[in-house]
C-alpha cells in the first residue's frame, strides 16, 4: 500500500492525533451532508453506535471515491445521552443548553474510524466511551464558556477533554482517543496489518 494516507475529515484535532502518532496524512474534506445522511436512516432503528459507523463509511466512501488508488481514513462521532442523539452547538446558547442538559448525567461518545478504498469500506471499527459530568450551576457554565469562547462550538459535547473541559467531569469510561474522536489504537494495529504504516 503505497503513498501518503489520506484523511477524510477537516477535523484538526483528527489530524493532530494520527500526525502526532507519526502517521502523515494529506486531508481531503469529504463532500456529503452528514444531516441529510442521518435523515436516510431515520425510524430505521439505527442506535448512536450505528449512526456514527454509518457517516463514517459515508465520509470514506465519497472521498477515496474521488481519490482513486487511495487509503483514505474516515472518522465520526456521535454523541448520546439515553436515547437523544446531540450535534455541535450551533451557537453559545446551544453550547449552554448542552451543557446545563449534560448537567450530572452520564453521557456516551461513540467514535467510528474506517479505510476506505476505490469507494468501497476496507476496514471500519467503533469505540464508545462513557462520561459523567458533574453537576453544573448555570453560573458556572456561563463563566466556563466565556473562557472558551468560540471552541465550545467545535465539538458535539460543547467541550473539549484536552483542556478545560476537563473540569466539567467527575468520571471517564474510555481512552482519550475515542473521546477525542478516533479510535487511534485499533486504526494505527490495522494500518500495520496493512502495511500502510511501519510495524
Amino acid at each position: 500500500m503505497a503513498g501518503t494516507l489520506i484523511l477524510g475529515s477537516g477535523s484538526p484535532y483528527r489530524r493532530k492525533l494520527l500526525e502526532d502518532a507519526g502517521v502523515p496524512v494529506e486531508v481531503v474534506r469529504p463532500q456529503i451532508d452528514e444531516r441529510a445522511v442521518e435523515k436516510t436512516v431515520e425510524g430505521s432503528g439505527a442506535t448512536p453506535t450505528e449512526l456514527a459507523e454509518i457517516l463514517a463509511v459515508a465520509k470514506g466512501e465519497d472521498v477515496s471515491g474521488r481519490m482513486p488508488g487511495r487509503v483514505v481514513i474516515a472518522s465520526d462521532q456521535t454523541m448520546a445521552l439515553g436515547d437523544r442523539v446531540f450535534h455541535k452547538p450551533k451557537d453559545m446558547e446551544d453550547a449552554r443548553r448542552h451543557l446545563l442538559a449534560l448537567s450530572g448525567r452520564t453521557h456516551e461518545l461513540h467514535s467510528a474510524v474506517v479505510l476506505a478504498r476505490d469507494g468501497e469500506t476496507l476496514w471500519s471499527h467503533v469505540a464508545t466511551a462513557r462520561l459523567t459530568m458533574r453537576v453544573l450551576l448555570p453560573e458556572f457554565i456561563g463563566r466556563h464558556l466565556s473562557r472558551v469562547g468560540d471552541k465550545a462550538l467545535t465539538s458535539v459535547g460543547a467541550y473539549q477533554i484536552e483542556g478545560e473541559g476537563i473540569q466539567l467531569f467527575e468520571r471517564i469510561e474510555g481512552d482519550h482517543f475515542t473521546i477525542v474522536g478516533m479510535p487511534l489504537l485499533p486504526l494505527l494495529n490495522r494500518l500495520r496489518e496493512l502495511g500502510a504504516i511501519d510495524g
